[in-house]
């Protein structure tokens, strides 16, 4: 692909996910975050007493991550620089230094790889979606959203930057490499079989490669055992399976999407063992909610990020502004599960966990919530 041909593809991304301006889950710090908490341990998900009919159920719940910190598979290794790597653009990228890191991406999965790396305390800032233990007091290098802002990321000094195209203005990026600051774009695909991959993409710009093998072997490990424990409490029969949404909503902006395939919540649904309907149909990434098209999907459970429900006060206001929704069996059952923004499509180190949460809510509601 020619680099002309690159920036177009790299301008139709970008402009694809600007509607995610309205996504600003914190102010200046993520103020909701809490430290972990030393909560009892929960018994594993083939011990729950999950739902006989899973897709009938009345009720919304939220899922609950047990844990919000991430454990580093190493204490601050020491990076082995300069390292020159070839992006995901196919530009070579030369990293000096990896003492002042800035990992800006919409879903916050590449700070997590970094703290998931050992090398947390060299991030000097953060996007609006990073929010989890150790990020609290990191400046916000985002506005209105996912729109970078120049002046902040220079004022940071950062040696290296990681990103991937889901946040813009892309030249902003060009900017910072113009005044000499390494860039490195990683694979902007999100899904369950590529979680490895981002991490050793990121390992690899910043000089540790031990430390990104190792992290992407503990990761795809725990995603897939996870996997082959939700399946084992996860209706058998295809005609059981739990037809599930994924409805991005910011009430205050007037924005309500629905995600489909490629955008990463069909790979959250496949692993939780549910129904993508709106794959089902063909619906092509992240675009404006169609009623007619919500309602002909018939979901029977909605996911959504917590502040996105809480953006159009709750499950009421929800089926109030949205009717197709009301007119779904997710409306009329109030099957709708919701999940913090920073967690619920944050694929990195944590997406075990955050799939465990979200299995919980959907086969034991009721033992989720005690």
């Amino acid at each position: 692909m020619s680099r002309r041909a690159r920036h177009v593809r790299l301008a139709a991304i970008v402009g694809a996910t600007v509607f995610l301006a309205g996504c600003a889950v914190g102010g200046g710090t993520p103020t909701d975050l809490e430290p972990d908490q030393d909560l009892a341990p929960l018994p594993p998900l083939s011990e729950l007493e999950t739902l006989a009919n899973p897709a009938g159920y009345l009720g919304e719940s939220t899922a609950v991550l047990r844990q919000t910190s991430i454990v580093p598979i190493a204490d601050d290794p020491t990076p082995e620089l300069p390292v020159t790597v070839t992006d995901s653009q196919g530009t070579d990228v030369t990293v000096t230094s990896a003492d002042r890191i800035l990992a800006l991406d919409i879903y916050g999965s590449l700070s997590a790889t970094v703290y998931g790396l050992g090398l947390g305390d060299r991030l000097v800032g953060r996007d609006v979606s990073t929010g989890f233990p150790g990020t609290e007091d990191l400046p916000l290098v985002t506005q209105n959203g996912h729109e970078i802002n120049g002046e902040k990321v220079l004022e940071l000094a950062p040696t290296v930057v990681l990103t991937d195209t889901t946040i813009g203005p892309w030249d902003v990026f060009l900017q910072l490499r113009d005044a000499g600051i390494p860039v490195v774009v990683v694979d902007s695909h999100r899904d369950m079989d590529n979680v490895g991959d981002i991490v050793t993409q990121v390992a690899d710009a910043l000089g540790v490669p031990d430390q990104g093998r190792a992290l992407a072997e503990r990761v795809e490990g725990e995603i897939a055992a996870k996997v082959a424990e939700i399946a084992s409490i996860a209706p058998k029969n295809e005609a059981d399976r739990v037809r599930m949404l994924f409805l991005y909503v910011r009430g205050n902006a007037g924005i309500y999407y629905l995600f489909g395939e490629g955008s990463g919540a069909d790979s959250l649904i496949d692993a939780l063992g549910g129904v993508d309907v709106a794959t089902e149909v063909g619906w092509q990434g992240m675009k404006p909610v169609n009623a007619e098209a919500l309602v002909s999907m018939e979901p029977d459970l909605i996911l959504m990020m917590t502040k996105g429900l809480e953006s159009v006060d709750g499950v009421d206001g929800l089926l109030e502004r949205v009717p197709a929704v009301a007119s779904t069996p997710a409306g009329i059952n109030r099957r709708i599960v919701d999940m913090s923004d920073y967690e619920i499509l944050s694929f990195g180190p944590r997406t075990a966990d955050v799939l465990d949460a979200l299995a919980r809510a959907i086969y034991a509601p009721e033992a989720n919530a005690q």
